[in-house]
């Protein structure tokens, strides 16, 4: 091969080898036999790449449109993570801090509760003896309104005669009573009369017994104390029911997300999801904020 021969092919090896097809046709003019140069141009080397063949695709196999919502909805995050989305983490971690807060609002209120039914059965009830501890919520209320509750009868005979001082809670329950029945509640009508025997039976049913009875006389720190721990109590199962509430809301959104992520994706659409935590000024307060944002 001449040098002008060379000069032509190693170009079009170079580009054989590196998977490009090329052809070449060249002539060698001048130092070949002129009966040679004569004839037409002959076609000296030709390099083609041939492409490899494709191989079939695998099946792709989708879960169910229903599996990642139903996921997120028992366990917020799960139906994200499934989907290979990192925000389900924050899903997740929501609901551990909510699960966290409620059991730590439930166990305080809980022993705040033991505190105030301790204080009134060792300081307000124990002159009377009690012999039953606990009774309705609303029972344990009217012991921090109350000073005492007063006796449920005032006659010491066979008559049956309510007190009549408002101060105490049986007091107030049949100044209560003689409002709702009494033609004239500053005037007492015959108590053989209809009026009279309905409000008693409505006094009757309200009114505390002596098992029941209450005073907190020359106790009022006691009281004091009382009050304020029935309050945190109270506080503390009102937290503990709103972090319930938090909770179901977080299960909803995940589960909501998942189900717009999920149907979004398979149009080949983008979505973002931003959560946040915020506590806001007022004492004990959680709030979540989630945005959802679709790219087109």
């Amino acid at each position: 091969m001449s040098p002008s021969t060379s000069a032509f092919v190693r170009p079009c090896k170079r580009r054989a080898r590196g998977g490009i097809g090329c052809a070449v046709t060249f002539a060698v003019l001048g130092s070949l036999p002129g009966a040679l140069a004569a004839q037409q141009a002959t076609p000296v080397w030709t390099a083609s790449a041939r492409p490899a063949p494709a191989l079939p695709d695998a099946p792709v196999t989708r879960a169910p449109t229903w599996f990642r919502p139903i996921a997120s909805a028992i366990l917020p995050g799960s139906g994200q993570l499934l989907g290979g989305q990192d925000r389900g983490a924050i899903y997740f971690a929501v609901e551990g801090l909510l699960v966290i807060r409620f059991l730590s609002f439930q166990s305080e209120a809980s022993r705040r509760a033991e505190e105030y039914r301790d204080l009134a059965f060792t300081v307000a009830r124990a002159p009377y003896a009690p012999a039953l501890r606990d009774t309705a919520f609303s029972y344990f209320e009217q012991m921090a309104k109350f000073a005492e509750s007063g006796p449920i009868d005032t006659d010491e005979g066979d008559a049956f005669v309510p007190p009549e001082d408002q101060r105490s809670y049986n007091g107030s329950m049949w100044a209560l009573a003689k409002r709702t029945f009494f033609a004239d509640p500053d005037s007492t009508p015959d108590p053989e009369s209809e009026e009279y025997q309905r409000a008693l039976s409505f006094y009757r049913e309200r009114a505390v017994g002596p098992n029941f009875s209450w005073s907190w006389r020359n106790a009022g720190l006691e009281q004091d104390l009382y009050r304020r721990t029935i309050q945190e109590s109270d506080d503390r199962y009102r937290l503990a029911t709103q972090q319930l509430g938090l909770l179901l809301a977080n299960h909803l959104i995940s589960a909501v997300d998942a189900l717009i992520s999920g149907q979004l994706s398979r149009n080949g659409r983008r979505v973002e999801v931003t959560t946040a935590v915020r506590k806001p000024s007022r004492r004990d307060g959680l709030q979540v904020f989630a945005v959802l944002r679709v790219a087109f």
